[in-house]
This record gives structure tokens, sequence and C-alpha cells, in this order.
């Protein structure tokens, strides 16, 4: 049988920790090896740091999110219910015109 790998989580506090670490460090590969995380995982944390401080790391759950991010996500949700509406209204097009025949 397969053993299911759990996916690890990280605090705000331990990735802004290795983001000042990996400042101060001239070999990054180094720091993820004493770590136990992949390098592009640091690169990747300080990337989304460098993009926007204040909103970087909200975590799980219903954290504050950006205006931006609450207009996409109900957007995302609108265009599901819409395509489904959708799918519905095709199969039952094609239910009543297959009957016509």
């Amino acid at each position: 049988m397969e053993e299911k790998q759990t996916r690890r989580s990280f605090t705000k506090e331990f990735k802004l920790d290795v983001i000042s670490q990996s400042y101060r460090t001239d070999n990054i590969r180094e720091l993820a090896d004493e770590l136990g995380i992949r390098p592009e995982l640091i690169y990747r944390w300080r990337s989304e740091y460098n993009q926007a401080p204040e909103e970087s790391f909200p975590g799980k759950g219903n954290q504050q999110r950006t205006p931006e991010a609450e207009e996409l996500a109900r957007l995302q949700r609108e265009n599901a219910d819409l395509r489904m509406e959708r799918d519905i209204l095709k199969k039952a097009i094609g239910i009543f015109t297959s009957r016509r025949g």
C-alpha cells in the first residue's frame, strides 16, 4: 500500500525568519539543507514578500484578503455557476431536440 504524503505547512513567523536568514547568507542551498526545505521555496517566499510585504503569507481560513482577491474569488464562483447553468441548458436543449426527430 502507498503511504500518503502530508503537505508541510510553515508559519508566517518561520517564513519571515527564513527570508531574513537568506539575506544574511551567501549560500541559499546550504540554508535550505539546514532547514530541511527546498531552495526554490526560499526564493518563492522572498519574491512573495518583496512584492507585497503586508499581504504576504496570509495563512489559511478566513484571513484578511485584499479587495482585489475578494473580487477575483467572487467572479470565479460566479463563473463556475454560469458554466454549470450553461451546461444544464445545453443538455436540456439536446434532450428536447432529439425527441422532435
